[in-house]
């Protein structure tokens, strides 16, 4: 029988390797999280750049949705049928909203016709037919219902 010491055993184990796990193959490209991570870290600079612009664009969207909304959605009835009978038959040549220019020169924008007229005073003349105006101005006659939406959309734009 052979008996060992105890410092014989413990410096065998020292002395004797230890077995080595296997080697992985390397890590294709696209999952290689080194190069992800100095990849990322070069593009962190402009995607916080992006964000934060992205940020800034939906804030100030929202904060124009509310007055956006009150546009056509705040009208009434009669004056959204009203807008509906001007987008048709006026807009060729008037500016029918708050803001934009008239495509034809000559023909006022609709927003400023209550600061020539009492908006009420078209009444007979819309029902009646409009004779003057620009020069390229159709003649026309609306019913009495179309004139009280006509007149409704007319004061909505004064607001």
């Amino acid at each position: 029988m052979l008996t060992l010491a105890w410092p014989l055993v413990r410096s065998a184990a020292i002395i004797a390797p230890m077995p080595q796990p296997p080697r992985c193959p390397p890590l294709p490209a696209a999952l290689d999280y080194r190069g992800l991570l100095a990849k990322m870290a070069t593009l962190m600079p402009r995607t916080l750049h992006t964000f934060r612009t992205i940020l800034a664009a939906s804030a100030t969207i929202s904060a124009l949705l509310p007055s956006l909304a009150r546009g056509e959605d705040a009208l009434s009835p009669a004056a959204q049928r009203g807008l509906v009978f001007v987008r048709t038959h006026c807009a060729h040549c008037h500016s029918i909203d708050k803001v934009s220019p008239s495509p034809l020169v000559t023909a006022l924008p609709l927003r400023t016709l209550h600061e020539r007229y009492p908006v009420e005073n078209l009444e007979e003349p819309l029902a009646e037919g409009i004779i003057t105006g620009h020069p390229s101005m159709p003649e026309f006659r609306l019913d009495p219902g179309q004139v009280a939406d006509v007149i409704a959309y007319l004061k909505s734009l004064e607001r």
